[in-house]
């Protein structure tokens, strides 16, 4: 019938290739014939295996987020963190899994802030179904026995007597790297006040050659009780 009205010429052949089921048609492809095969899209939504079984997508899976605790003297200096880890990984037959102990190595920056993360892609367990989670390192500043950190400033509390907030003193700073440091005060001090030692600080993350400050904060301790005498004599020479 086609060659009595088209002269011999199949119409639909743009469409389906030479014939409709020839030897070089891809079975397994139902849209090869209308040219669409190399199209992305299709090859991605219809992605089967040999045989017609369709192929399930690995999915990530989340973060695993461990806090990793530091001392300021190690955020001073920097140092390196040996963390061991165990997690699962598929045997050379791709179905069955067995246990793996490993050492991640984290290299702390000299001024690295708390919260600065490190990640280690993949390196949680690893199944047939999934792709392993990445390992996250988050920085935790360990509390210190004599400073507490700001930014890049540490925090020193340094408590002085009345008499020596109101005459003057002379006070011993202890820094971070061992040393101690001398401080006149001739200024009256109140509760509160802060005097800055420029440079005495922690390393900046950014700019490690350059330093934060050690910021002295000053608790004036009052007396518990007061003898009569010194009452009398307080109120003399004290301003009203």
């Amino acid at each position: 019938m086609f060659a009595e009205f088209f002269g011999g010429r199949n119409p639909f052949d743009h469409f389906f290739g030479k014939s409709g089921m020839d030897g070089d048609m891809d079975i397994n492809d139902p849209f090869a014939g209308f040219g669409m095969g190399s199209m992305p899209g299709f090859q991605q939504a219809f992605r089967v295996r040999p045989g017609g079984a369709p192929v399930t997508r690995k999915k990530k899976d989340a973060p695993l987020v461990h806090n990793l605790q530091v001392s300021l003297e190690e955020v001073f200096s920097g140092c390196t963190k040996k963390m061991k880890i165990s997690h699962r990984r598929l045997n050379a037959d791709g179905r069955t899994t067995r246990r793996e102990d490993k050492i991640l190595t984290v290299e702390i920056h000299r001024g690295w802030k708390e919260g600065t993360r490190i990640t280690f892609p993949r390196e949680g367990d690893e199944t047939t179904s999934n792709i392993p989670a990445d390992v996250v390192f988050v920085v935790k500043d360990k509390p210190h026995p004599v400073f507490c950190r700001e930014g890049s400033d540490i925090i020193y509390l340094m408590r002085i007597p009345l008499r020596d907030a109101l005459c003057g003193c002379t006070v011993t700073v202890p820094t971070l790297d061992g040393r101690t440091i001398t401080m006149t005060i001739r200024d009256v001090v109140k509760p509160g006040t802060k005097k800055r030692i420029a440079g005495e600080g922690l390393p900046l993350s950014k700019c490690p050659e350059k330093r934060g400050d050690l910021v002295l904060q000053f608790e004036v301790a009052f007396p518990e009780r007061l003898s009569q005498g010194t009452r009398d004599t307080l109120s003399q020479v004290l301003p009203p």
